[in-house]
């Protein structure tokens, strides 16, 4: 239907004397337009939930369920067709074992489940021991379940039991740390299905804990090895002549600064007087862990490795030192020629200097300890004594290349570690190896 009006401005133009006719058409819009629309929101609905119960059947079904579910179809449908009789029983014992495991797929949120660990950070070799806690928060009976606890790359399975409404059960978990990582432990993942394994259905909880795996370590004796005098630094036991942290008054002897002289002693003594200071000192120690692939015979050297530097570390840091950890980083092949570069660990306190030293890895593409020791001198100018941490696979000529890449005032010292080797002291041109 079409309809012919006059428009606002062909009535303005008429009423002030104008000649001009505008006549504009509207087209009535049908009756199909609001079924069409219905159509179209009731064919999204149905592609939605298309897709969530494709979604759901492929999370549900298992291999043997996917079996009987192609036997209860075929067996049907070829035994009535065909008139098979044996297809006919089959396809009605397939579709009876897909109906009688539905039931077990009921209630698998009906659990509250918390997991706690007694610790968070625990030394390699030490067991951890966890708790597990499931409480029935359903209306009903919880049938008995599973619930799977990956921890790392492994998977601890507890079989929980029939629970009434209201009920809790308690299960110790054990997390092995028999080496030093960083293990993740949860989410816990409850599994419903049938004892025969035909449907699963999972329930995975938000609860995750990470779990530092430190290095073993030894206390090792404090020293004032690499220390530099330095006035930012920190007041030391030694009695010096002229710093910034006052000591004590002792009598004046020849040589003495005239500017250290203390006149108010001197005035109530009669006896010339000055002052003695503490000696404030600073230590920037640098330790250069090898973690190439192949600086090392196997993996118990890299992990003796791994805990003398560590040890170092958390006794310089107890100390009062300036500490940097640095070790070789991931270089891909094609910029290896020239490329290098290093990777330095947080070392704001002993825990997280261990909590980093968790994650330390060999690498078939790390830079080699010359490398390191070459870029952590041009880093750290100010260095006063550096460790070099490596295996026995080093040279002689390689461990010297390294430590020439520091300065001649810095005091170096080699830490080479192997399992089955004695203990000793060397001396190896200006450096010292142990």
């Amino acid at each position: 239907m079409i309809s012919h009006t006059q428009s606002r401005t062909t009535r303005t133009a008429g009423s002030t004397g104008g000649t001009g006719i505008s006549r504009t058409r509207y087209a009535t819009s049908g009756s199909s337009t609001p079924f069409a629309l219905r159509g179209l929101r009731w064919l999204r609905r149905v592609r939605e939930a298309a897709v969530t119960t494709r979604a759901w059947v492929a999370n549900t079904l298992s291999v043997a369920g996917w079996m009987l579910v192609a036997t209860a179809v075929i067996g049907l449908g070829a035994g009535i067709a065909f008139g098979w009789v044996e297809f006919v029983v089959a396809g009605c014992v397939a579709a009876a074992l897909i109906a009688l495991s539905v039931p077990f797929l009921f209630s698998a949120r009906a659990y509250d489940v918390d997991l706690a660990l007694g610790h968070d950070r625990v030394v390699a070799g030490t067991q951890v021991a966890g708790t597990l806690t499931v409480t029935n928060v359903g209306r009903g009976i919880a049938l008995p379940g599973r619930i799977d606890i990956p921890v790392g790359e492994g998977l601890v399975d507890i079989y929980i039991p029939l629970l009434r409404r209201g009920h809790r059960h308690v299960e110790q978990v054990v997390v092995p740390t028999h080496r030093r990582g960083v293990i993740d432990v949860g989410p816990a993942r409850t599994v419903r299905g049938d004892p025969l394994g035909i449907l699963t259905r999972e329930a995975t909880w938000a609860d995750k804990h990470t779990l530092y795996v430190h290095p073993v370590t030894t206390a090792l004796r404090t020293t004032s090895a690499g220390f530099v005098r330095d006035l930012e630094g920190s007041a030391s036991r030694t009695v010096v002549d002229a710093d910034i942290s006052f000591h004590a008054i002792r009598p004046y002897v020849p040589g003495d600064a005239q500017r250290q002289v203390h006149w108010k002693s001197t005035a109530k003594t009669g006896t010339l007087m000055v002052r003695q200071y503490e000696e404030t000192r600073r230590s920037r120690m640098v330790i250069a862990l090898a973690v190439a692939e192949a600086e090392y015979a196997d993996d118990d050297e890299f992990e003796l490795a791994v805990s003398a530097a560590a040890s170092i570390g958390v006794r310089g840091i107890r100390d009062g030192r300036d500490v940097d950890v640095v070790m070789g980083g991931e270089v891909p092949e094609f910029v290896r020629a020239s490329a290098r570069t290093i990777r330095e660990l947080a070392t704001v306190s002993a825990r997280t200097l261990l909590d980093d030293f968790c994650a330390v890895e060999r690498g078939t593409r790390a830079s080699t300890l010359g490398e390191v020791t070459s870029l952590a001198a041009e880093i750290h100018p100010d260095a006063s004594i550096a460790f070099l941490v490596c295996g026995s696979t080093q040279t002689a000529r390689s461990l010297q290349a390294a430590a020439l890449a520091f300065p001649s005032n810095v005091g170096v010292v080699a830490v080479i570690c192997h399992p089955e080797a004695e203990p000793g002291y060397r001396r190896l041109g200006s450096m010292s190896v142990v």
